[in-house]
């Protein structure tokens, strides 16, 4: 059978969580050679990046009600024709409309395997517990979490047609010692400096200020070594965090490295990776990204972090905000190597075996696959 070939649609204006696995995702279906080419919005932060040699459509994708980009969705299917159409995100699923689901999607009847009727099906690509609305009128659902899932199923969504699909990671590809050194440099850390290190939008759920509380509260130096904070990201809340840093007295301490499209030397630098995220977090790639690049991690135990971290065995785990606790776990995982080494050791064994880019391409592949001939 013929690879079903994809249309990947996301509607994003900024970077994010969300256009970063785009991103990934996107380079690792041309990696595999399954047939796929990609719509985003024109003029986005997307535009200006990399995504690889699939072919890029620019759409307008101005608002969720705007008409001119649904007939624009709509004319780019037809000349495409996909297999499947992937949304991402509210405004993109909003302005697909594919009509009633072909084949046995519909539960019109029909045997699993035989061939779906005619028109895409349209899948779903949900990262968060959105509310449903814009999603329900999609053919199928992918949660990145068994939690996720769950919620989608509990909602009100078929569970023949949601499917749990989790992230996986790029594998780290270190730079050389120089690169580190001038990054050091750059960013005008003390050569003998731990280094924390947290990604993500400067948004509520990602729990920034209580880990700025946190590190207000930690000693300036613990084992003789000078405390920094290395923030990758950007966002809504960056003037309030800068002022709540300033107003602690730990500005000096605090390295805002704004939003990098390539983290990879970032985490290679860090000591200790911290993921302060609130209870809403679905998954948090930051673990993995952690996980990856064979670094202890300490995590609060949002929901996502609850499915799919071990406290004392892949990650240092504590309740979400609180800073006094969050910071006495960064200072106990600091002070004891071998700790941070089993910890690190076994995050990189749990990403090698259930997060890595093979298996989580092939589970897509084949759900493709089984969609495309009429299963459910």
């Amino acid at each position: 059978m013929t690879e079903p070939l994809s249309l990947q649609i996301i509607g994003s204006k900024a970077l994010g969580g969300a256009e970063r696995w785009f991103v990934r995702f996107a380079r690792a279906l041309a990696a595999t050679g399954a047939p796929a080419e990609l719509a985003i919005r024109a003029g986005s932060e997307l535009a200006d990046l990399d995504l690889g040699p699939l072919p890029v459509h620019p759409l307008p994708l101005r608002t969720v009600w705007d008409p001119w980009s649904r007939r624009a969705i709509s004319r780019l299917i037809a000349r495409v024709k996909p297999d499947i159409v992937q949304t991402y995100m509210g405004r993109a699923t909003r302005l697909t409309r594919l009509g009633p689901p072909p084949g046995n999607l519909s539960g019109t009847g029909g045997t699993a395997g035989q061939t779906q009727g005619p028109g895409p099906v349209h899948v779903a690509r949900l990262g968060g517990y959105y509310a449903l609305h814009p999603y329900r009128h999609a053919h199928a659902w992918i949660g990145n979490t068994r939690g996720l899932c769950d919620w989608l199923i509990q909602n009100g969504l078929p569970a023949a047609r949601v499917h749990h699909i989790y992230n996986f990671v790029d594998p780290a590809r270190p730079v050389a010692p120089g690169r580190i050194l001038a990054l050091r440099a750059e960013l005008a850390l003390p050569g003998e400096a731990w280094v924390l290190v947290t990604a993500g939008r400067f948004v509520p759920v990602k729990g920034l200020d209580t880990l700025i509380a946190a590190l207000a509260r930690l000693p300036a130096t613990i084992a003789e070594r000078p405390v920094r904070l290395v923030l990758l990201g950007d966002g809504p809340l960056a003037p309030q965090l800068k002022q709540q840093a300033a107003g602690l007295g730990i500005g000096e301490r605090i390295h805002w490295a704004g939003w990098r499209t390539e983290p990879g030397p970032y985490f290679q630098l860090a000591d200790l990776v911290v993921f302060p995220s609130r209870e809403e977090e679905t998954l948090g790639n930051v673990i993995l990204e952690a996980w990856t690049w064979d670094k202890p991690l300490v995590t609060t135990r949002f929901r996502g972090a609850r499915e799919i971290a071990r406290h004392g065995e892949d990650a240092w785990c504590v309740p979400c905000d609180d800073a006094q606790v969050l910071a006495a776990g960064i200072q106990a995982v600091l002070r004891d190597e071998t700790l941070r080494l089993d910890l690190a050791r076994a995050g990189r064994a749990r990403v090698q075996a259930e997060f890595a880019r093979g298996p989580i391409m092939a589970r897509y592949l084949e759900l493709y696959r089984h969609l495309a001939s009429g299963g459910a």
